[in-house]
C-alpha cells in the first residue's frame, strides 16, 4: 500500500526471534506546512501512534519501537543525516559547533536535533546555522537563528528527537554549513556520532557562542557530532531521498577527514551533475562498527542495524530507496543474535526482515555485496560468499549494487584491489569510494 492512500494508522507487527516488535505509521495531513513555526509529530512509544502537541506545536519523535513515516514530511528530502549513538562526553554550558556537508539544495531547510541516545533531558539554549568560511568560521552575514516551536530554546526529552521551525535559508549541494548548539546545564552522557571524519568546535567558557562569525571562543576540537541527527530542506528537482545504511564503509572509515569523499557522498555528487536537476537527496546512515544482527559491546558503536533500521532509514524525510550494505562485522565477530557461530542464513534472515520493513513503508530496498576482507577466517569468507551470491540472484531486493566486484582484485577475489585498500585490507581509500559510487546503477533509485 503506497503511503499517499494511508489517511488512517497502520500498525504492523512482525516476529523477530520470539519477540513482537510493533510499528505505527501515520499518513500525513494535505499539504505543504511552509510556516516557520512548523510543527509535526509528537510519537509515543508507549502508545506506538501519534500525539499532537497543542501547547507548542513542536515536532518530537520517539527512539525506539516507533518510527516517523517520511510521507510525514511531504516535499522535503534528506540533505544530511548523522545515525545516533549513546556514550559521547558530557557537556556543561557549552557551544559546539558543527560541520555539516549538504548532499542536496534547497530552501526552507530544518535541523533535527537529537537526544535520542541519552537518559535524561537536553536543554538547547540556542542554535545557529550559517554557511562556513573555513574551519569554524562562518561567513559573515549568513548566520540563521534557529527557532523550536517559535521559541530559541528547547528542552528535548530524553529518548526523543525534535524539529526546527523552518529556517528561511537557502541553501546548495555540496556545500559545508556550520550548525551551532548552545547547550545549556550539564548534558550527562551525550547523544553523538563518534566517527565524523570532520572537525567539530567546541567553547569553553560558558558563554553561548552559538552565532559567533569567528571561530575564537572555541577553545577545543573534537571529531563526532553531538545531538544533530539530520537537516532536510524542499529541493527544487528532487521528491525522495536514498539512504546509506550500513557500518564504517559507508561511515567513511579511512576516506580523507574533512574532505567528504565517503561513498553516499560521491553518489550524491554523481547525482547532481545527472541531466535535469538532482532528483535525490542523499543521506548517510553508516555507523562505524556496527553490526546487522547484534549491538557490539562498545555502545559507541550504536545499536544493531535491524534495531535502529527503522529511525535511521525508514524515518528519513522522503526516503524512497534504501542501499543496505552490512554484515562485514558479523563475519569479524562470527556471532549471530543468539549468541552463536554466525551462519549465512543468519544474515539472509537478517536481510529479509529489513526488506520486508522497507517493502511495508514502500521504499525500494537495493541490496549491496559484503566487500572482500582478506582477514576473514577462511570459513567466514565462505558465508561471505554465500550471502553475496544470494543478495545477487535471489531476487529478494528490488536492484543490487555489487560493491563486491566493484572494488576486488581480480587477481585475489578474496582481498581488495590494491588501488583500494586504505592499508587496512577492510575499508577503502577515496578512490575505492569513489569506485563504489559509480558501481550504483543510477537507474535503479526512484526519481
Amino acid at each position: 500500500m503506497s503511503r499517499a492512500r494511508r489517511a488512517t494508522r497502520i500498525r504492523i507487527a512482525w516476529a523477530t526471534r520470539g519477540r513482537t516488535l510493533r510499528r505505527s505509521v501515520l499518513a500525513p495531513a494535505a499539504g505543504v506546512v511552509a510556516a516557520a513555526t512548523v510543527g509535526a509529530l509528537l510519537v509515543s512509544t508507549a502508545h506506538g501512534g501519534r500525539q499532537d502537541d497543542a501547547q507548542d506545536g513542536r515536532a518530537t519523535s520517539s527512539a525506539t519501537d516507533t518510527q516517523q513515516s517520511a510521507a510525514t514530511y511531504p516535499g522535503r528530502v534528506g540533505a544530511w543525516e548523522s545515525a545516533m549513538s549513546a556514550g559521547g562526553p558530557s557537556f556543561h554550558d557549552q557551544t559546539v559547533r558543527m560541520v555539516v556537508h549538504t548532499s542536496i539544495g534547497g530552501s526552507g531547510l530544518r535541523i533535527r536535533v537529537s537526544d535520542l541516545r541519552s537518559d535524561r533531558p537536553l536543554t538547547v539554549g540556542a542554535a545557529d546555522v550559517a554557511e562556513q568560511y573555513d574551519g569554524g568560521r562562518a561567513v559573515a552575514g549568513t548566520h540563521h537563528r534557529v527557532t523550536f516551536g517559535g521559541s530559541r530554546s528547547t528542552t528535548v526529552a530524553a529518548g526523543r528527537e525534535e524539529y526546527s521551525d523552518v529556517i528561511p535559508m537557502r541553501v546548495a549541494a555540496d556545500q559545508n554549513l556550520l550548525v551551532s548548539l548552545y547547550l545549556s546545564g550539564t548534558t550527562g552522557p551525550s547523544t553523538f556520532h563518534r566517527e565524523a571524519y570532520e572537525t567539530t568546535y567546541v567553547s569553553t567558557d560558558g558563554v553561548d557562542h552559538a552565532a559567533d562569525d569567528s571561530a575564537a571562543g572555541y577553545a577545543r576540537t573534537r571529531t563526532s557530532w553531538y545531538y544533530l541527527s539530520g537537516l532536510d530542506v524542499v529541493a527544487p528537482t528532487a521528491h525522495a531521498t536514498v539512504v546509506a545504511f550500513g557500518d564504517s564503509i559507508t561511515d567513511g572509515y579511512h576516506s580523507t577527514a574533512g574532505a567528504n569523499r565517503r561513498w553516499p557522498d560521491q553518489l550524491a555528487r554523481r547525482l547532481a551533475s545527472a541531466p535535469g536537476g538532482q532528483r535525490l537527496g542523499v543521506t548517510d546512515a553508516g555507523i562505524a562498527g556496527n553490526r546487522l544482527l547484534t549491538t557490539a559491546p562498545e555502545i559507541y558503536r550504536g545499536p544493531s542495524g535491524v534495531q535502529r533500521f527503522d529511525h535511521d532509514a525508514l524515518g528519513e524525510p522522503g526516503v524512497k530507496d534504501v542501499i543496505l550494505l552490512e554484515g562485514v562485522n558479523d563475519l569479524s565477530n562470527d556471532l549471530n543474535s543468539a549468541g552463536g557461530p554466525l551462519t549465512a542464513r543468519n544474515l539472509i534472515d537478517g536481510y529479509r526482515t529489513l526488506i520486508a520493513r522497507g517493502h511495508a513503508d514502500g521504499v525500494r530496498m537495493i541490496g549491496a555485496t559484503i566487500l572482500p576482507y582478506s582477514r576473514l577466517s577462511p570459513a567466514m569468507n565462505a558465508v561471505r560468499e554465500q550471502v553475496n551470491q544470494w543478495i545477487r540472484s535471489s531476487g529478494a531486493f528490488d536492484a543490487v549494487v555489487d560493491f563486491d566486484r566493484a572494488v576486488r582484485d581480480p587477481s585475489n577475489p578474496d582481498a581488495l584491489a590494491p588501488a583500494y585498500d586504505s592499508g587496512d585490507h577492510l575499508h577503502p581509500n577515496d578512490a575505492g569510494m569513489l569506485a563504489m559510487a559509480d558501481a550504483v546503477d543510477l537507474s535503479v533509485l526512484v526519481s
